[in-house]
């Protein structure tokens, strides 16, 4: 049974296209990983699908009365919502419901006894739903998933505006669960997420007995959880079935069948030319020539797919730093209250280190305290001498309306126009990206500019918060091969082992000193 059907989809964003005639259908238990380059339209697409944006062409048809759930790696939470006000909000509908049996019993005090029988038999038939929906049980069942994500070790009275990105995301997660769709959309879930709730996630989408679509660059975790590929590339969507390396057998055999057939009708047009070419004036091989003629004009010409530009990143050096990166002393970190235990900790040049742990125990506050961009609680960071330090923050909050070139010129304005180009290309983005405002671009290709402004500026040190979120896998290996290459230090925030082994010197559990429970 076909739970979604999309017909004949077309859209784009100004001269550049994202889909052509596009076909795409979901039926009941299919558990579907949607894969492509960063700026393919992934995201894009489940927009269009959930309604949020309007296709140029083509129809989505959803089933009668499904319910949809949808993770999106860009929502944003209100500020002076509570955790539990965002998860309570996932039973809004069975808090309207209560809100007209209320209404019911207002008309019910003023009514003729006809209007009374009508009033009082719908009023049963809402709080039939109710009790069918557990409205009675909303507050055990909150603190139930809060509990089992981790959300009631930071306080569940918690402003939303205050939580780590992967605080944000379990609390996302956590109320698309508690709605409990028919389907499930979910959007780089595992971005920000640390390797516990990872492998919980995966647990709870290998139960999962409905149907999901999943976009996610990590590979590892979708190979655990689809059974069903649709690669989308070049404006076109291609179903593949089986998991991420199963579609990399397929799609490898694919392009070297169209390279092979490309270039026998190649040859052919060629000789086809050649004859006509040769033979055309030619009193006695006219008719020939006419009839090559003819072949070559109806022949249906093979086009081979434009190769995706593949980024080049080389982090440019500085002069070397002295022996000693920073050094803390009974170092407290936190806002209004202790992060950690104090900290007696010190880098040395050459290090590679790599800081893993459970989300909210501040490991984005430690990299933050070392730069000086947050004052300690208590204690001192002293760093070393000679620093040039490299900064990759954890997400852009409000990207700017700036185009990639401005954004690029403003941060080395020395820069000519061909170098502003030069330097963003060998990120891998495309004339259309580089010439777009930075906030219309995918999650991907914003964290592609911020590391074009990182590799483009002499550093001996680098503080890198999540690098890997959004970027696709080729971006990815790149940055695991240059950051190997890399010559200075190393002091990066990573939940993906697959990333980090072969290039951390050394691995720091931040669960050992934190004073928060996750």
């Amino acid at each position: 049974m076909s739970i979604l059907n999309v017909e004949h989809l077309s859209h784009g964003f100004g001269d550049r296209t994202i889909f052509t005639d596009v076909s795409f259908r979901l039926l009941k238990g299919e558990h579907i990983g949607l894969i492509g380059a960063n700026g393919e339209g992934k995201s894009t697409f489940m927009n269009i699908i959930t309604g949020k944006l309007m296709p140029d062409e083509g129809k989505v048809e959803w089933a009668k009365n499904v319910r949809v759930g949808y993770l999106d790696q860009h929502t944003v939470l209100t500020a002076g919502q509570s955790i539990r006000q965002v998860l309570s909000s996932a039973f809004d509908f069975l808090y309207e419901i209560e809100a007209q049996m209320n209404a019911l019993c207002d008309k019910m005090a003023t009514a003729e006894a006809d209007e009374l029988d009508a009033c009082m038999e719908e009023f049963g038939t809402l709080q039939d739903l109710l009790t069918m929906h557990d409205f009675y049980m909303i507050d055990s069942k909150v603190e139930e998933v809060a509990r089992a994500l981790g959300l009631t070790d930071i306080g569940l009275e918690k402003d939303v505006t205050e939580l780590s990105g992967g605080q944000r995301t379990k609390v996302l997660l956590g109320k698309l669960l508690l709605e409990k769709p028919d389907i499930l959309l979910l959007d780089e879930p595992t971005n920000y997420l640390d390797s516990e709730h990872i492998e919980w996630l995966k647990r709870y989408l290998n139960e999962y007995e409905n149907a999901f679509i999943l976009i996610s660059h990590d590979i590892p975790f979708l190979n655990s959880v689809i059974n069903l590929i649709y690669h989308m590339d070049n404006h076109e969507l291609t179903r593949y079935p089986g998991d991420y390396d199963k579609f990399q057998e397929v799609y490898a055999m694919k392009k070297a069948q169209l390279e092979a057939a490309y270039n026998r009708q190649q040859k052919e047009i060629a000789d086809l030319k050649d004859f006509v070419a040769r033979n055309k004036s030619r009193v006695a091989t006219r008719n020939m020539a006419m009839s090559r003629q003819k072949k070559l004009d109806k022949m249906d010409v093979i086009e081979l797919a434009a190769e995706k530009p593949k980024p080049e990143f080389r982090f440019k050096d500085a002069r070397t730093s002295g022996k000693i990166l920073f050094e803390t002393k009974d170092l407290v970190i936190g806002y209004d209250e202790p992060l950690s235990s104090a900290l007696t900790l010190s880098m040395e040049r050459g290090q590679k280190i790599v800081l893993t742990g459970a989300n909210g125990i501040g490991k984005t506050t430690l990299l933050k305290s070392i730069l000086g961009l947050i004052p300690p609680l208590s204690g001192t960071v002293t760093q070393g001498d000679y620093l040039e330090i490299g900064y990759f923050e954890q997400e852009m909050t409000n990207p700017p309306d700036n185009s990639c070139i401005e954004e690029l010129w403003k941060e080395f304005p020395g820069f000519t126009q061909y170098e502003v180009r030069s330097a963003l290309a060998k990120c891998g983005l495309t004339t259309k990206h580089i010439e777009s405002q930075v906030k219309v671009l995918s999650g991907g290709e914003q964290a592609k500019v911020r590391l074009c402004k990182l590799i483009n500026r002499p550093t001996n040190i680098l503080l890198l918060d999540e690098p890997t979120n959004h970027l696709d896998v080729d971006a990815k290996d790149e940055l695991k091969r240059a950051l190997k290459e890399y010559k200075g230090s190393i002091l990066m925030v990573c939940h993906e082992p697959d990333f980090y082994e072969g290039l951390a010197t050394d691995v720091w559990d931040c669960t050992k000193w934190t004073t928060k429970i996750l």
